[in-house]
């Protein structure tokens, strides 16, 4: 049996931050990375994003084996002994721990048809599509998300024919207030996408190399490829199999520890209590898991640091950008302070009069300055 004093389950960002994390504080402990992806850990916003803007591939590796870490790459983790301290892996490897870090993310919702979707989230994953479009001329992406959204804009701007489906009402209408969300529709047709919004798919069907896409009110789309991005679910099977706390995720406390002693959970997979929104949540992106991940791997190592960050996420959409931090939810009450509308401005999402969430759009350098106001609990006066 392999014995680390840390510990490791997942390859993504959070598991690389955290193994950093541990080696500020304790740089001669030994440190063992399980992960079922084959490559080493990477950054993910690239994939759709400076990839398909001619980012070197070389330019996502973040280079973990420097890091004084054995990794265990293509492997899963199948049970986990809280007792015992020790994981078994689908090779039937055992490996003992000091302490132990569950980053073990989240897994693409699937439809229960179709074969051959590709439901972009790794790098695996980029590459097929990438490779696909070297010689496919239309793709269909489903979904009208963070993820859709991107990919479809990263796509179109590689002279693609895109079509997306959504049920939704608009792209982003989750998060944006709907005039925004109609403008972004808008602006995706004006760049070429043909935008299905209002259609839910129900089958899709492989003929020779194409595929034919058909909703539940009867359209179709023909294309050479298909791209699915509706959401993830974490991946919590390993810790609910060791009894562990459950809710939308691993639950932690303020320093990120599970409700096993020496056993802890960040990024996508953990669900944690944040003082500024006064809410337990769960957040699936690249700040939380770098902050966390790090902060993780300092409390593992002996540090005893509270995780009070509010973490942000960004997105780019064809020549449009945004920023955001806190709670977006369509649903809230929101007033947007335009400079120019849909083009660049500040989005507030409020309840109860206080300031919940900040959409950033085409504004940048001003996260901080929003953290602090939803920080805050400040009741402002926004003219509707």
């Amino acid at each position: 049996m392999k014995h680390y004093d840390y510990l490791i389950i997942g390859g993504g960002m959070t598991a690389d931050a955290a193994v950093r994390g541990i080696m500020e504080i304790d740089s001669k402990g030994t440190m063992g990375l399980i992960s079922a992806d084959t490559d080493p850990p990477y950054d993910r916003p690239p994939l759709t994003k400076g990839l398909w803007k001619d980012k070197p591939l070389e330019s996502v590796w973040r280079h973990t084996e420097t890091q004084k870490a054995d990794l265990h790459l293509g492997r899963t983790a199948k049970t986990l002994d809280a007792r015992g301290k020790a994981i078994t892996d689908d090779q039937g490897e055992v490996y003992g721990y000091g302490k132990l870090l569950l980053a073990t993310g989240g897994s693409p919702r699937r439809f229960s048809f179709g074969d051959d979707i590709n439901y972009f989230r790794t790098l695996g994953d980029y590459r097929r599509l990438r490779k696909l479009s070297e010689t496919g001329r239309r793709f269909a992406v489903i979904g009208g998300g963070f993820i859709g959204s991107e990919i479809a804009a990263a796509l179109a701007m590689n002279h693609k024919e895109v079509v997306m489906l959504f049920p939704g009402s608009g792209i982003c209408d989750r998060i944006f207030p709907s005039d925004l969300s109609n403008f972004v529709t808008d602006y995706y047709r004006e760049k070429g996408v043909e935008v299905l919004a209002g259609e839910t798919v129900n089958a899709i069907e492989r003929r020779n190399s194409e595929y034919i896409v058909r909703t539940e009110s009867k359209r179709e789309a023909v294309v050479d490829g298909v791209v699915a991005g509706i959401g993830i679910t974490p991946n919590v099977d390993l810790a609910r199999a060791a009894g562990l706390r459950i809710d939308n995720g691993i639950v932690v406390d303020e320093f990120l520890r599970t409700t096993s002693p020496d056993i802890y959970a960040a990024g996508d997979v953990a669900a944690f209590h944040n003082p500024a929104l006064d809410k337990r949540m769960r957040v699936e992106h690249e700040d939380n898991a770098n902050t966390m991940g790090r902060l993780a791997g300092r409390n593992m190592a002996g540090a005893s640091e509270p995780y009070r960050h509010l973490p942000f996420f960004y997105s780019d959409l064809f020549d449009l950008g945004y920023e955001a931090v806190g709670e977006l939810d369509a649903r809230l009450h929101i007033v947007a302070d335009w400079k120019v509308p849909y083009r660049e401005g500040t989005v507030y999402y409020q309840s109860d009069g206080r300031v919940r969430g900040v959409l950033l759009w085409n504004v940048w350098g001003q996260v901080d300055a929003a953290r602090e106001l939803i920080a805050g609990k400040q009741h402002l006066e926004l003219r509707t």
